[in-house]
């Protein structure tokens, strides 16, 4: 990694000065953001974060005397041409020739592979992650929220992918309980086998809506509940209508995903763990851990002075199994299945203490492993409909910011004239949907606009759609770079080397990313990235510039959307090339 080897250098000058390893400097040592004040330094040195048992006491002067006097003691050399203190830090000038060639050299060697190949993951060790996420329920609308889990869920898979791990992506479907009771008899009355196959998803919704209505009469009410119990008993013709609804209704998501560009190694759902449910009651019993109420229902003690203050239901006053039941035979049989690392869980913050509860029984019940389970959660989404009205289906979201996106760029003068159109306003329309979700904190609240989303100018995802797109035609119109012959002293003007800089953080947003699964960072540096890109497109021309300028320049602008094309990948964005 281009950063990577400056680090080390810079390192290594510190480490015979300052007495210290290197590999324990390198950390402290961090790329600087690019300034709209220009000539930024390239890395610095956070005196702080270098001194032992550095505290809130350490007083701002003396962080920046220590500062100075480390300056002083440095010396400039074939790789750092210049060295200076700041409030609190060291900071670096890489010699500028060297920059941009290391930069260069290393994003075209690389490819794909630029940033994640960094030292800065090389003590992280590999690891087997499940990720479980999308889980929408078969029946049911397929809200924002699944929305959400299911492009959350997919950059995290990408990301622990792209750095090496060993990912298992399962959707854990909500295909058990009493909705297929009512589903069941709905259908006997109002379901059709023509509409059923054409468009599952939306048929059984209504279905599911009309017997709903009439559910409100007690006989309906009976029905429902002996058909669910004919499913529970493994009655074969309740099951197999049941699985005639579950295998159209994956095979209508696997269609939606493939336009969303998200795929799953495994379709789970709760219907699984219907007997593995009985056996975790079981095991609860014999450790103890099972206490029935007055009513007759099962909970675990999860308060601390085991006194009934905090309890969790596990079983219902039949004896029948619960939500909570089934993810805790679903947690261990992954365990069994999978032997994973980490498993991660992507839903919304109102299932938050679900997911407490799920990792303290399964503490409880002697698995260490629960400490290895996480819960990634998410904000709710508001205000997003679209013309007719609410959102139902995924597929009503994936219409809709196709046929304004199409709109938007039938209507702008400066759209380019694309073999496919439809796929296009699709793939620009995904991104504009996914920056607008990615920019801020996962756990936030956000208010969805179409407006803002579709800007194609401004931090959306249109404007790094238009980025990619001028960059390719760029390399299209000129021939492709060629780094051979490269003559790097043409790559001097501020903002080529600005591009450069930026270049250079690359590995640190992603190790950031990778650090707390948010992946507002990555937005972040892919907008900057864009912006600087603007800039250095209109102020360095390729067109009419000397050979050995406009190559350079070429290269440059190649390197810029080669990074840009990584990270939007990483995000679940297609990055088009015309538009």
């Amino acid at each position: 990694m281009a950063a990577g080897s400056f680090r080390r250098s810079i390192a290594s000058q510190l480490s015979k000065v300052l007495d210290l390893p290197p590999e324990y400097l390198i950390k402290s040592i961090s790329a600087v953001p690019v300034s709209k004040k220009r000539h930024v330094a390239d890395f610095q040195l956070s005196i702080a974060s270098i001194i032992e048992n550095s505290s809130g006491d350490c007083l701002a002067q003396d962080l920046h005397l220590q500062a100075q006097q480390l300056a002083e003691r440095l010396q400039c050399d074939s790789v750092v041409s210049a060295i200076s203190a700041g409030p609190g830090t060291v900071n670096f000038t890489i010699n500028r020739e060297l920059l941009a060639k290391t930069v260069l050299q290393q994003v075209w060697k690389d490819g794909s592979k630029y940033g994640v190949k960094s030292e800065l993951f090389s003590t992280v060790p590999r690891q087997k992650a499940v990720v479980e996420f999308s889980s929408p329920n078969i029946a049911k609308k397929f809200h924002m929220g699944h929305l959400r889990s299911t492009i959350v869920g997919n950059f995290i898979a990408n990301l622990k992918a792209a750095l090496g791990h060993e990912v298992v992506r399962i959707n854990y479907l909500g295909d058990w309980g009493m909705q297929f009771g009512l589903l069941g008899v709905g259908f006997q009355s109002f379901g059709n086998k023509e509409k059923l196959k054409s468009s599952p998803l939306q048929h059984l919704f209504e279905v599911y809506v009309q017997i709903n209505k009439a559910a409100e009469d007690e006989n309906t009410k009976k029905l429902a509940k002996d058909f669910f119990r004919k499913l529970e008993e493994h009655d074969e013709q309740a099951l197999s209508i049941w699985q005639q609804f579950r295998d159209l209704s994956i095979e209508e998501y696997v269609r939606i995903y493939k336009r969303l560009g998200v795929h799953f190694d495994e379709y789970s759902g709760e219907s699984f763990y219907q007997e593995k449910a009985q056996e975790v009651l079981k095991m609860l019993e014999d450790k103890g851990l099972l206490q029935k109420t007055i009513k007759g229902t099962g909970v675990v003690d999860l308060s601390e002075k085991k006194d009934l203050s905090t309890v969790s239901t596990v079983m219902r006053s039949d004896g029948t199994s619960l939500y909570i039941t089934r993810d805790l035979a679903a947690a261990i049989d992954r365990m069994n299945k999978h032997s994973w690392d980490t498993m991660i869980y992507v839903t919304d913050k109102s299932q938050s203490n679900h997911f407490q509860h799920l990792f303290q029984i399964l503490k409880l019940m002697g698995y260490d492993w629960a400490e290895r389970c996480q819960h990634v959660s998410f904000g709710l989404v508001q205000g997003m409909k679209t013309r007719r009205g609410e959102v139902v289906f995924l597929e009503d979201v994936l219409n809709e910011v196709r046929s304004r996106m199409l709109q938007n760029m039938t209507s702008t003068k400066t759209t380019k004239e694309t073999q496919d159109p439809v796929e296009t306003a699709e793939k620009v329309g995904l991104a504009a949907l996914i920056i607008q979700d990615f920019r801020g904190l996962l756990s936030s609240d956000y208010q969805f606009s179409w407006e803002r989303a579709l800007q194609s100018r401004g931090d959306t995802g249109v404007f790094l759609q238009y980025t990619h797109a001028r960059l390719h035609s760029l390399e299209q119109m000129h021939g492709n770079a060629e780094l051979t012959d490269v003559n790097v002293s043409c790559l001097q003007e501020p903002d080529a080397i600005s591009v450069l800089q930026h270049l250079l953080r690359y590995d640190e947003v992603l190790y950031r990313s990778s650090q707390d699964l948010q992946p507002k960072h990555i937005v972040s540096y892919l907008l900057t990235l864009s912006h600087l890109a603007a800039v250095a497109h209109k102020s360095l021309p390729v067109k009419g510039s000397a050979p050995a300028v406009a190559q350079a320049r070429l290269c440059l602008f190649h390197a810029a959307r080669s990074v840009l094309a990584n990270g939007m990948k990483l995000l679940g964005i297609t990055p088009v090339n015309q538009m």
